[in-house]
């Protein structure tokens, strides 16, 4: 130990201002210009929470229109950063403002950047700063976001109205001191001085100490009664001001000696010990954890983003998650905050009252789970998923772990569910991302009890309310008297969440991923949720919204029709016969379809025995499972895919290597033949279902012969240990435009197809379906999908090949009259899509459809074709 000595008059000019002097009286406002065109966001929505809980400071994000950013303002830069994508310039008030292009780009070395300024030049406002490559930051950094931060805590700044357009040059917002005297928070000495201690550490970051690891040493330093300098390259800094830490310009592998005096000074050397000794990579994974508690994701919208106006008319596009039509009035649902003290009452005492909220949540769980399998069996199993979360030993072991350093039960267990939600959201597997909403769900149970309030029944709705939101908890859409609800709209979300999951078993049409204008819509406005073409109209003329009415009850008018015709085999007019299944992901599954007339299976997910549990499922308890299904179906035809794992399924247990781009890597029949052992058991239990000749057998994600010999080969093989006495039929998913475009080869050892419109249209056009930004054009209607799917019919008739359609287009009738046309046989949809799509189908001829497939071909978008569709079938 040491005691910490005063700072040279070197190390005052490049750190903290000595204590014994007061800073210059700069109590005056500066506004901020925008520094480029883009589409300006709250910084509560930068995918880093370094930015996005305020850690650095306050300030808002830009999403680029352009690659030039300019000084939003005079003044003199203080920190260019060696990696060229930052620059922090101290404005004329004596507050600090850093630019920051794209999130994770200080790993990028430089490459794509041209800094224009140097540390020490004074810059005029709209002066260029740095210059970068849009492209390649894109295609290379985690996000192109631009922070705009205002760095401390010394200053306010004038509300921003996010969520919209701005140029480059626009008023941004001003920025105030908060007290008289400046706004530069002086960091006094301890109160209590006491002998020094420092620690001698290394920079294992590679990227060296850029803004993200700056902002978090900042952030944990604030937490103690201590002042801590960092001291290298001959300067020194206060560990509390992330400019100055930055200005040490400390690269990968360099040297810093921490020190500290104060009450706190031990304790303070060694949690930023940790801190930065877990630095190593973190600008490309997740951030070390802090005990300050992440702000919590809130729906409500942003005060400063204007309602449309009375009558204003608009047209929402989102994402389909459940196919349908709606009309009806806007509901706007806002989950309420629950406020929660920081400190605890002891440890003792908030232990005790952790471990009762967690038993009182278990026992309210289990009773809702066995409340909802007698008659929803989705509701049943995400309850189940939540369940699984109160057991989650990380999750409880880091709440057990603050509440023992004295918060309090509901700020420890918001603390550690926040960071795990965090990093869902972080996650680039799409359905995993999703999750993150199961566990707020548990977050808000647990911290409810806590409170000792519950949920209530839900907010009162009129008939025929579209529910809008930001986005909604699984309890929020359980909790509504559904038989009001004509639509769901949210701006997040995703169409394999399980709100999305719950609405499809409710049947409500859903859009999600539409963005923060669902946000924008007053309670009681008029609107038209059209889920099949993507759109939310706001304020629709009295003449469509009457039009669009008449449209939903004639549907209900036929639906009904239709239902009671739906047990009666599916001919068309003419007399061809078309059959009409259904996709099933369980037994109970296959109940609802047979009800609805399904004609056998064209699909069962096997993946639903796979899913959330630590080890595969065994022989027995598959076949215990897939006879269940059998047994349902009556003896109609069942068609069983072997397990898909790999991309958005995670089964840790399959032991997968970790993937850049997973999509394209151990997906489908590559992940099965990765873990051969795995698929000789299913394919075990498949063929010991009885009565013979009920299941065919198909394989997914195939893009070569060599794959589907190599399953031919297991089947064969596993047919000979168990004397199987008939053949079992094996075909292959057609999801991947070289399956399509070998048709013809395929068929030669393939005995049916069934083509995959979800993941063929992706692949085909080179766009994520689960990207919010581009689902809206992945649309299977695209004419260039179409035209894969008759090379495939093509190639499969050269051979007397059925082909069946399971993807989504098989579930939407207006597709019915194109897919017949190209050459398809059989539509497999979903259990409630059937009775519409058989109706569909009845009205139909041959002749007819082959003309429309042949005009479809002909066109250039799938909008073209929606049009073509819609024009001719205007009631579907």
């Amino acid at each position: 130990m040491r005691q910490v000595v005063q700072m040279t008059h070197n190390e005052q000019s490049d750190g903290a201002a000595p204590s014994n002097t007061q800073p210059e009286e700069k109590n005056f406002a500066v506004g901020l210009k925008s520094p480029l065109t883009g589409w300006l966001t709250s910084l509560s929505d930068v995918p880093d929470p370094v930015f996005s809980e305020g850690i650095l400071g306050k300030g808002i994000a830009i999403d680029p229109f352009d690659c030039v950013v300019s000084a939003p303002a005079d003044g003199v830069v203080l920190s260019a950063h060696r990696a060229r994508h930052a620059v922090t310039l101290r404005l004329a008030n004596g507050a600090e403002v850093l630019l920051h292009v794209g999130l994770e780009t200080v790993a990028l070395g430089g490459e794509g950047f041209t800094l224009h300024v140097a540390e020490g030049q004074t810059v005029a406002a709209g002066a260029p700063l740095i210059t970068f490559d849009m492209d390649l930051v894109a295609h290379r950094a985690k996000s192109l976001m631009i922070p705009v931060v205002i760095l401390g805590e010394g200053y306010a700044l004038t509300p921003v109205r996010t969520d919209r357009q701005i140029a480059a040059g626009d008023d941004l917002f001003t920025v105030i001191p908060a007290a008289p005297g400046g706004a530069a928070a002086v960091v006094t000495a301890p109160s209590a001085a006491v002998a020094g201690t420092s620690k001698t550490l290394i920079i294992r970051d590679p990227d060296g100490l850029h803004a993200r690891p700056a902002g978090l040493i900042a952030d944990c330093a604030k937490g103690f009664d201590a002042r801590i300098l960092l001291r290298a390259n001959g300067r020194a800094a206060d560990a509390r001001s992330p400019v100055k830490l930055m200005l040490l310009g400390l690269a990968g592998g360099d040297t810093v000696e921490l020190e500290a005096a104060g009450p706190d000074a031990g304790p303070a050397l060694n949690a930023l010990e940790t801190l930065i000794g877990g630095f190593i990579g973190t600008a490309r994974g997740t951030a070390p954890a802090t005990e300050t508690a992440p702000r919590p994701v809130t729906a409500a919208p942003s005060p400063h983003r204007p309602f449309f106006s009375a009558g204003e008319s608009a047209e929402i596009k989102g994402v389909q998650a459940v196919s349908g039509l709606a009309a009806g009035r806007a509901r706007r649902l806002i989950l309420e905050t629950i406020d929660i003290a920081e400190t605890g009452a002891g440890a003792a005492l908030e232990a005790g009252r952790f471990e009762s909220a967690l038993q009182q949540a278990r026992r309210d769980l289990t009773d809702a789970i066995a409340t909802a399998r007698s008659h929803n069996r989705n509701q049943a199993e995400i309850l189940g998923a939540h369940l699984a979360f109160l057991d989650d030993p990380d999750l409880i072991g880091a709440t057990r772990g603050l509440i023992a350093d004295g918060k309090s039960a509901g700020f420890a267990w918001r603390a550690a569910a926040s960071e795990q939600i965090a990093a869902l959201r972080r996650l680039e597997n799409a359905r995993l991302a999703e999750r993150a909403t199961d566990l707020e769900d548990v977050e808000r149970r647990i911290l409810l009890i806590l409170a000792g309030r519950q949920d209530d029944a839900g907010p009162a709705l009129a008939e025929g309310s579209i529910i809008l939101a930001a986005d909604l908890l699984p309890s929020q859409l359980t909790a509504l008297d559904a038989s009001r609800i004509a639509g769901l709209c949210l701006a997040e979300g995703g169409p394999t969440s399980h709100v999305a999951i719950l609405a499809a078993t409710l049947g409500i049409p859903t859009v999600v991923a539409a963005g923060p204008d669902v946000l924008r819509v007053p309670d009681g406005t008029p609107l038209i949720l059209d889920a099949d073409h993507m759109t939310l109209k706001v304020n629709p003329p009295a003449d469509i919204l009457a039009a669009t009415e008449t449209r939903i009850q004639r549907r209900r008018d036929r639906a009904a029709a239709t239902r009671a015709q739906a047990g009666e085999d599916c001919h068309m007019a003419d007399g061809r016969r078309i059959e009409v299944v259904a996709n099933l992901a369980s037994p109970s599954d296959a109940l609802t379809a047979v009800a609805n007339g399904a004609e056998g299976c064209g699909l069962l997910r096997s993946e639903f025995l796979f899913l959330d549990r630590d080890t595969a499922p065994s022989e027995e308890e598959q076949l215990a499972q897939y006879q269940a299904v059998a047994d349902s179906l009556e003896g109609r035809p069942l068609i069983i895919r072997t397990l898909d794992a790999g991309a958005d399924k995670v089964l840790p247990y399959l032991g997968l290597p970790s993937e850049e781009n997973p999509a394209l890597g151990l997906r489908g029949v590559r992940a099965s033949l990765w873990q051969p052992a795995t698929l000789r058991t299913q394919i075990r239990a498949i063929l010991r279902i009885r009565p013979l000749g009920q299941v065919r057998i198909m394989v997914p994600m195939v893009a070569s012969l060599a794959e589907l010999r190599a399953v031919r080969a297991i089947l064969d093989e596993e047919s000979r240990a168990l004397a199987a006495p008939c053949a079992v039929p094996l075909g292959i998913m057609v999801e991947v435009p070289a399956a399509a475009v070998m048709a013809d080869l395929f068929a030669k050892e393939s005995d049916f197809f069934s083509i995959g419109t979800n993941d063929l249209t992706q692949y085909t056009l080179a766009m994520d379906r689960l990207n919010p930004r581009l689902a809206p054009a992945v649309d299977a209607f695209d004419p260039a999908v179409l035209r894969l799917i008759a090379q495939a019919t093509a190639g499969a008739a050269k051979e007397d090949r059925w082909v069946s359609v399971c993807g989504g287009l098989a579930s939407i009738p207006l597709a019915a009259p194109v897919l017949i046309g190209l050459g398809v046989t059989e539509m497999s949809a979903t259990a409630s899509a059937v009775p519409e799509v058989k109706a569909m189908v009845r009205t139909l001829t041959l002749e007819r459809c082959q003309a429309v497939a042949r005009d479809a071909l002909a066109l250039s978008s799938a909008a073209e074709v929606r049009a073509m569709l819609s024009s001719q079938w205007p009631d579907a």
